[in-house]
């Protein structure tokens, strides 16, 4: 796996998870403090004709999935998802810390009243996950890091088609023709070359707006935005690479730490801990701790097995393993697609508090496993050259 600079650069912006952490720890406190219901108020309060906390979920994060979509595509166009055998790899585990912590927690869930919530054990949180790896430093080879980040990203295009086909109840034709009308005229300019910002974020707004409106969630606006913007031949000069780097910053710094301010602010009221053992708090449990680094060691073995892919040069099965661990970090994805399963304002805190759980436990072991795994770069001393 190549070493490209738009990797380099993407690792580096999206090392933002002890952010996260430390807003999520502030927003725990303030709602369990005696500012309690002055902070939860806040959140709540309604500006033009959405809450605080709506303005965050349906605005703000659609310009955190369209830098989602910008990702994804520099990784079809110039990445490790350009090259199909490289790719296989990445794809295959994804598909497998996807699909194997929603079967366990179908187990689990089958036919009850939280059947819906079976995406939730599916997200991986890339930001956080990134973040917890880069503690190791330098330990840590390039390989694991690209392979960590292209099932990352992968993931995130599982669970944006999770929430498009999945959590969309009721749909209006004809706000959704309006958005394939707007793309398709965004296509065209791009296809004739218009190099405008101005334009498409203009035709990303008005996307957005008419996705609001359509009954499909209206973060999606942000990903066919991002495969509408010029990309060229992934030159810096160009507006996608442009628009990409200059998002990195913003939302790691202010989008996802308002998102965890404002979906977090849960009150652990007397026998919170008694849902922890709900088919739905077991199956988040079972699926990002024990599933997520199941799914995506099984079905990566599968690729390497039947010769579809091969392990990069200089990782083995117990790294793998470790980043397996670290992709059960579902925290701000998990919590957003728990916010499309359900209604039922008690499912939703006894979800968030087994994401944040299974979040914790998962970051803890994929931490301590890799450290464990992976060993010190060794430092040859001057002392020591000179006599040689």
């Amino acid at each position: 796996m190549k070493v490209t600079k738009l990797f380099k650069g993407f690792f580096e912006s999206e090392n933002g998870g002890i952010l996260l952490i430390v807003c999520t720890v502030i927003s725990l406190l303030l709602a369990n403090s005696s500012f309690s219901e002055t902070y939860l108020n806040f959140w709540h309060f309604i500006f033009s004709g959405l809450s605080i906390e709506h303005w965050i979920n349906e605005g703000l994060m659609a310009i955190f999935f369209l830098l989602i979509g910008l990702e994804l595509k520099r990784e079809i166009l110039a990445g490790e998802l350009s090259n199909l055998k490289s790719a296989m790899l990445p794809i295959f585990g994804a598909v497998g810390g996807m699909v194997v912590p929603a079967a366990i927690y179908a187990f689990f869930n089958y036919g009850t009243i939280t059947q819906s919530g079976a995406g939730i054990p599916m997200a991986t949180d890339i930001a956080f996950a990134i973040g917890i790896l880069s503690l190791l430093g330098n330990r840590v080879p390039a390989s694991l890091k690209i392979l960590l980040t292209a099932i990352a990203v992968i993931d995130d295009l599982g669970a944006i088609l999770i929430i498009a086909i999945f959590y969309t109840t009721s749909i209006s034709l004809i706000n959704l023709s309006i958005v394939l009308v707007v793309f398709v005229v965004l296509l065209f300019l791009n296809r004739f070359k218009i190099n405008y910002l101005i334009v498409y974020i203009l035709g990303g707004i008005a996307m957005w707006y008419f996705m609001l409106h359509s009954g499909v969630h209206s973060t999606l606006a942000g990903i066919l935005l991002a495969f509408v913007i010029p990309f060229g031949e992934g030159e810096k000069e160009s507006l996608s690479y442009r628009l990409e780097n200059w998002l990195h910053k913003p939302v790691a710094l202010v989008i996802l730490p308002l998102f965890a301010l404002a979906n977090t602010a849960i009150v652990f009221a007397s026998g919170w801990n008694t849902g922890l053992a709900a088919p739905g708090s077991i199956g988040i449990f079972t699926g990002l701790i024990i599933g997520k680094p199941l799914g995506i060691c099984l079905f990566s073995f599968i690729a390497v097995s039947i010769g579809l892919s091969a392990l990069p040069n200089g990782l083995n099965w117990k790294q793998v393993l470790g980043i397996g661990f670290l992709a059960g970090i579902g925290f701000t994805m998990s919590i957003f697609i728990t916010l499309l399963a359900y209604q039922d304002p008690f499912l939703i805190t006894e979800s968030k508090i087994s994401i944040l759980i299974a979040s914790l436990v998962s970051g803890i072991l994929g931490f301590v496993w890799l450290k464990y795994v992976l060993k010190k770069p060794q430092l040859i001393s001057v002392k020591k050259i000179k006599n040689k």
